[in-house]
């Protein structure tokens, strides 16, 4: 239910100005580094270097894991905004990232999925997120989808 209502007309209207908030909020009452949606959803805090900057940049996502205890899937929905969301030009500049996971930080290197692999991702990413796949095709440009792959 929450996965649904989080990919809903109403919360990408919304969802830019009252998320950040309570993002800021959630971390300063629970001490946690992670997003307030990791409460409801498999979530992660994303750790860039800024494609033009070169700064560290956060991410709050929701992401879908690609195996048990493998990789991670994300894709760069932005509110189902027109513009593709900051972070994933900064993963195609800098793929080497670091996301955090509860209280545990890992080290991830990050693969722009195309084709036949993207159309995996989207099943793996729909199972875990129903609905994730409308909100793309409502959203009316194609999402940018990563796996996250641990480096040992």
């Amino acid at each position: 239910m929450v996965a649904s209502a989080s990919h809903s007309r109403l919360f990408g209207a919304i969802g830019p100005s009252v998320m950040p908030p309570l993002e800021r909020a959630y971390r300063a009452v629970t001490r946690r580094p992670g997003p307030i949606s990791e409460l409801a959803v498999p979530s992660l805090v994303l750790h860039t270097t800024g494609a033009r900057t070169g700064l560290a940049r956060r991410a709050e996502l929701i992401c879908a894991p690609d195996a048990p205890a493998g990789p991670l899937l994300v894709a760069g929905s932005s509110f189902a905004r027109p513009r593709h969301p900051g972070w994933t030009y900064n993963l195609m500049a800098h793929p080497d990232a670091e996301i955090d996971r509860g209280r545990d930080r890992t080290r991830v290197t990050a693969t722009l999925l195309t084709g036949a692999e993207r159309e995996r991702a989207w099943e793996r990413l729909d199972d875990v997120l129903p609905g994730y796949r409308r909100y793309e095709r409502a959203a009316g440009r194609e999402f940018r989808v990563f796996r996250l792959d641990p480096v040992e």
